[in-house]
């Protein structure tokens, strides 16, 4: 049995995170703008508006002046649609209107044909009733109005007579005439705006936003979306104080003891953690080591990789004694790669929030922000979009761990991005010379949650995998990368003590 509208208090476009963002839909019986340029997908929406309409059994109206039915109904069937249950309504001059010789020499024609307009799409509502009405575009009727003055007053007589008929519409705009006129924002109950960005390099990026919701409270702000065969999938921006989770806070093991003596037992549950370093200090496989051991305790892992092919690093890992590919065919452990140029920051959000919510991912890892970064190269608020992703996570008792990749091999280093005030835990690795050989070193920084070792240990990448030494007790500017020998032991993995 169908639901009717008195079963659903507002009218759901049926996109997911469009309806999150509107707080559940638009309110009933009022009238709405939905503007963008050509192409962000404005009749995308506004079909499934109506799609959704006709799928709670409601009747709906579709009155197109600016492209004819067998464009709509070609647009639909790229998407998997159907249009039935959806009455189109091409409206089209009349044939007197279109003939030189017939039109009226006393009056202005653009005057015949304005009140024509407005009669016909009155007739179709009286002759359908229905309870979502869609209107496309507002353009036309901008241009046949020709003054702001008239072209208010006609919008404000189809607001006042869809309001009689007891219909929700949706009037589109595709800002091709006059983006300044703002003449329907003041009139319209709510307005829903629709953005295209072109990016230097890379695919498109669209984003939405909320200009005006009456009476209600909405998710504001921008949100980025993508059109996909099947419509619109938008991605709210993450809110990290809308989700609180209750769970055990403890100390979770790396499956490497002596890197667990280092954390003072261990990266606690529901916290993030940085390895920070420069190129080839293993700092995948610490984040990888992470996962394992996560996976050994019988929970699942998920991994989002930016920068390595994952081909290479399956067989990488494979060499180190770490099998990958059976853990995923377990489906213990997920597995992405994240192609920086093709990836918004909301859809990636989105993708990390639905394994947790969705497959009860309870570790994450992010190799690596520096590629995180590439994907928004146009944007300035990078630093907020991982706070709010971190706190997200850290709230559902999910533990994170990512790597910051810095510039430089020895001696002083910088970091593309500073992130280490977000993370609850740092750790620090380094190359140092001693003895003739190229070593390296790891050290925990910070640590939120607890004490840590304040040592610095060195540590190999063999056959094995990863494995740690004792402290390293004879040196000193070992972290600046070229230290010197104080005695009286040296503490190096594979050296004897004095």
């Amino acid at each position: 049995m169908p639901v009717t509208e008195i079963d659903s208090p507002d009218a759901a476009f049926g996109i997911a995170g469009l309806d999150d963002i509107l707080a559940g839909g638009l309110e009933r019986q009022r009238v709405y703008l939905l503007e963008g340029a050509p192409g962000t997908g404005k009749t995308t929406a506004a079909m499934k508006f109506l799609l959704e309409g006709a799928r709670l059994g409601e009747p709906t109206l579709y009155i197109t002046l600016s492209e004819t039915e067998e464009e709509l109904r070609t647009t639909a069937k790229t998407h998997g649609w159907s249009l039935e249950g959806v009455e189109v309504f091409e409206l089209v001059p009349p044939e007197s209107l279109l003939d030189e010789q017939q039109q009226q020499s006393l009056l202005y024609s653009s005057d015949l044909e304005l009140g024509e307009t407005t009669r016909m799409i009155f007739e179709s509502v009286e002759r359908t009733r229905p309870r979502r009405v869609v209107i496309d575009s507002l353009s036309e009727i901008r241009l046949l109005a020709q003054s702001s003055l008239r072209y208010r007053r006609q919008v404000l007589a189809l607001k006042h007579y869809f309001a009689k008929n007891g219909a929700t519409v949706l009037m589109l705009d595709d800002l091709t005439t006059d983006i300044n006129d703002k003449t329907v924002h003041s009139v319209a109950h709510g307005v829903v705006q629709l953005q295209e960005l072109a990016p230097e390099y890379g695919a498109e990026r669209r984003r939405v936003r909320v200009l005006k919701y009456r009476g209600r409270r909405f998710r504001g702000g921008y949100h980025d979306f993508t059109i996909k065969t099947g419509g619109l999938e938008v991605y709210p921006r993450i809110v990290a104080s809308e989700h609180h989770t209750a769970f055990p806070r403890e100390a979770l093991s790396s499956g490497v003891a002596e890197l667990d003596d280092l954390l003072g037992g261990g990266v606690e549950r529901g916290s993030s953690a940085l390895i920070l370093g420069p190129a080839g200090t293993g700092k995948s496989l610490f984040t990888i080591n992470f996962a394992v051991a996560a996976v050994r305790r019988g929970e699942k892992a998920a991994l989002f990789i930016f920068d390595e092919e994952l081909g290479l690093l399956y067989d990488r890992m494979t060499k180190l004694g770490i099998d990958l590919r059976s853990m995923e065919a377990d489906g213990d452990l997920i597995i992405e790669q994240v192609d920086a140029a093709e990836l918004s920051p909301g859809e990636f959000a989105a993708r990390v929030r639905h394994c947790v919510a969705a497959q009860g991912i309870q570790t994450v890892v992010i190799d690596s922000l520096n590629g995180y970064q590439a994907a928004m190269p146009q944007e300035q608020f990078l630093i907020l979009h991982i706070h709010e992703l971190l706190q997200y996570l850290n709230r559902q008792g999910a533990s994170t761990y990512l790597t910051v990749a810095q510039h430089g091999l020895v001696g002083e280093m910088k970091a593309p991005v500073d992130v280490t005030y977000l993370a609850d835990t740092v750790i620090l690795l380094r190359y140092f010379e001693a003895l003739g050989h190229v070593r390296r070193a790891v050290s925990v920084i910070k640590k939120r949650s607890g004490k840590h070792e304040t040592s610095i240990r060195e540590y190999n990448i063999g056959e094995d995998g990863l494995s740690l030494g004792e402290p390293l007790i004879g040196f000193q500017g070992v972290l600046r990368g070229v230290p010197n020998f104080v005695g009286p032991g040296s503490g190096l993995m594979g050296e004897p003590s004095a």
